[in-house]
């Protein structure tokens, strides 16, 4: 088979993997130009970008808070401020509808000033004062990140303050005069995945080379970092070494000696004043087995002293539900659980004996999320509703104290008038069910079904679940076509089962999934092959490359963002090791034998029949290789395969750097879907 031989040869473009080289930038600006020309031409092109810039500038979108002491901080962006505004207000005025900010810092202003297309990645910020700031700023969108610190009082960087040069690096606040540090120190610091491999202690005033070694993991390590608890009497510090994707190891630092919390290595743990929580990935025998999926609690300190100990079991999953999350209040523990992809959140209380009690209603086929919004202080939480045709609503409220308040309402952006959820199971290959939501016209399906669009991820333990994206729906449910999204195993639908079933050699059955739902739209009538799409980015990606080489005849049309294509070499690519917990080794004889056939670029075919694809990357994007993207199309091209290929030079991982690259991105796909699926 020719795939086989060609993994067998010298690769021939990977010329393509040298990121700015010339030569690989000038191929890629020829393939955006043939992009360009052939799908901007039109006024449908035109009318798609408008519309989505629309909704991702619109200043009626919900502007979400992070409580840090009296102040609600938001980041905003707009067709005004492309690169964003860091602003805060009071929850006195956030509660009205136009609501008056402070601006902390102006990203735009910054960029221009400085002549960077920055970025911002965020901040941390050092309690109780919330004065000091550590904000990361990226260029182009770049995980890699610039680090400066930041006066909020003075609205000005700090001079001679704590700074370091973009890397991937991984800080937390200590106290004023301190932090903890991992980054790049030199040759020999980094793992083989490109992130820290050594974390250190750094005092104010002093030079980074004389930063105090506080661990040192091993270069096959995905990373090591540190953090410091600030709760008020349960101060603590501990080092966290992440062993592969799914195994780490957590340190209590205990002056200069480390003390290892003693929980599987797979295990997700969290620790908030007294507690120690457990999620489990695996079966855990200590005084009796508990099992994958569960979540149990304990005290800390006993924990540490004695062992496993009485451990509580608060929450154990069935066939049909999974922990999606938990998140802590002053007093009380929110519980997210998962029916069918569905959350319903209840309370537990450690004070009243863990007594279990819901939050509030979640309805029909929509999510619903909670998150307390200061641990430290009180029982004050969000809730945030929403679903695939019900704007969000964003709520706030404190545990005992009646409903939550409504604080913003998210307007319409798409009428959905005669659109309706339904929610269907597939049967994969195996005779697993694999749910997935369709959002379509409630009216009869027309002869020969709706243009579908289908999408799915099957990776990593990510959920899709049901929520509103008013560009979808602009630019494909309000003209008439199909959504559909897939629940497929890979993902944590249905905890760690769901995600563990799919893992390396068992790494075919979410491409079965996949196929499944694709074929049982057409069973059912909804759609036909040659009027059904795909769609996915990064592991979803992968899924699309897949979905081409193995099964092309049931898609009349596929596009791919950020994927991964080259499954023999993507471990020797950025970020690319940290996977092989999820895909398997390239090296290993045995993983390598698994990982062939659904490698992509070397299952092309010259004589192979495959649908039009749209692949779309991004020159910044320092996670999932631009050359994936790149080789594929080159091994299309010389087989004279229908290919479109568009690379945005700016946009790290997310594919754009800001709302005009995002709104143009967006109407290339769903140009090219709609030409290709309605002719």
């Amino acid at each position: 088979m020719l795939g086989h031989s060609f993994a067998l040869t010298r690769d021939p473009y990977q010329w393509l993997e040298d990121v700015t080289s010339e030569r690989a930038l000038s191929w890629v600006r020829e393939r955006n130009a043939e992009a360009v020309t052939e799908l901007t031409g039109g006024f449908r092109f035109e009318a798609l970008r408008t519309e989505i810039r629309e909704v991702l500038d619109s200043t009626d979108r919900i502007p979400y808070i992070t409580r840090r002491g009296e102040y609600r901080y938001n980041f905003w962006r707009d067709r005004d401020h492309p690169h964003g505004l860091w602003r805060r207000t009071t929850l006195a005025e956030y509660r009205k509808e136009q609501p008056d900010w402070e601006i902390l810092l102006d990203v735009d202003a910054l960029a221009r000033d400085e002549e960077e297309n920055w970025v911002f990645h965020g901040a941390q910020c050092l309690r109780p004062e919330y004065r000091w700031a550590l904000v990361s700023l990226s260029r182009g969108g770049a995980d890699a990140t610039v680090l400066r610190e930041f006066d909020i009082e003075r609205r000005e960087f700090v001079a001679d303050g704590f700074a370091l040069p973009e890397a991937k690096s991984v800080v937390g606040w200590i106290d004023v005069d301190h932090i903890y540090v991992a980054t790049d120190f030199g040759p020999g610091t980094l793992t083989t995945s490109g992130y820290p491999r050594t974390v250190r202690r750094w005092r104010r005033g002093a030079p980074l080379v004389d930063a105090e070694l506080v661990y040192e993991g091993r270069p096959d390590d995905v990373r090591v970092s540190a953090y410091h608890h600030h709760t008020v009497g349960f101060e603590r510090d501990f080092v966290r070494r992440v062993l592969d994707f799914y195994r780490t190891e957590l340190y209590l630092r205990c002056g200069d000696r480390l003390r290892r919390v003693e929980v599987p290595e797979d295990a997700i743990v969290g620790v908030h004043r007294q507690w120690l929580l457990i999620e489990l990935r695996s079966d855990w025998t200590v005084d009796r087995t508990y099992p994958a999926g569960c979540l149990l609690v304990t005290d800390f300190d006993e924990f540490i002293a004695r062992g496993p100990g009485e451990l509580r079991v608060l929450f154990t999953p069935d066939e049909r539900t999974s922990l999606a999350g938990y998140s802590w209040t002053r007093h009380h523990l929110i519980l997210d659980v998962m029916r069918d992809v569905v959350s319903h959140l209840s309370v537990l209380t450690p004070a009243d004996n863990w007594c279990s009690r819901p939050l509030t209603a979640t309805p029909p086929l929509s999510s619903v999320g909670a998150h307390g919004t200061d641990s430290h202080t009180d029982d004050e939480y969000l809730l945030d509703v929403d679903g695939f045709l019900t704007p969000p609503t964003l709520a706030i409220g404190t545990i005992g104290a009646g409903p939550a308040e409504v604080l913003k309402r998210e307007p319409s952006f798409f009428d959905d008038a005669g659109l309706a959820v339904h929610q269907h199971f597939a049967v994969s290959d195996d005779g697993t069910e694999i749910p997935y939501f369709v959002v379509a016209p409630a009216s009869a399906v027309p002869p020969g079904g709706w243009p579908t669009l289908l999408h799915g991820y099957g990776g990593f333990e990510i959920s899709l679940q049901p929520g509103y994206r008013g560009g979808l729906g602009r630019a494909w449910l309000s003209r008439g076509g199909c959504y559909v999204v897939a629940n497929i195993r890979g993902g944590g639908e249905y905890g760690p089962r769901w995600h563990s079933a799919a893992l390396k050699g068992d790494r075919h059955l979410v491409y079965e999934d996949f196929a499944a739902v694709a074929r049982d739209l057409v069973t059912r009538g909804l759609t036909t092959p040659e009027r059904l799409g795909a769609q996915g980015g990064s592991n979803g990606g992968l899924l699309m490359g897949v979905m081409l080489t193995r099964y092309p005849q049931l898609f009349g049309a596929i596009v791919a963002a950020v994927p991964l294509l080259d499954m023999l070499r993507y471990h020797l690519l950025p970020a690319g090791a940290s996977w092989m917990a999820e895909y398997g080794d390239p090296d290993d004889p045995v993983d390598r034998e698994h990982l062939l056939p659904f490698s992509p670029y070397h299952q092309l075919r010259a004589d192979g029949r495959y649908p039009p694809i749209l692949l779309t990357t991004s020159t910044r994007d320092d996670r999932v290789h631009p050359g994936h993207a790149r080789k594929l199309v080159a091994r299309m091209r010389e087989y004279g395969l229908p290919v479109t290929y568009y690379e945005n030079i700016e946009g790290g991982h997310g594919g754009a750097a800001d709302n005009e690259q995002a709104a143009f991105m967006s109407a290339l796909a769903y140009e090219f879907l709609w030409r290709h699926l309605c002719g």
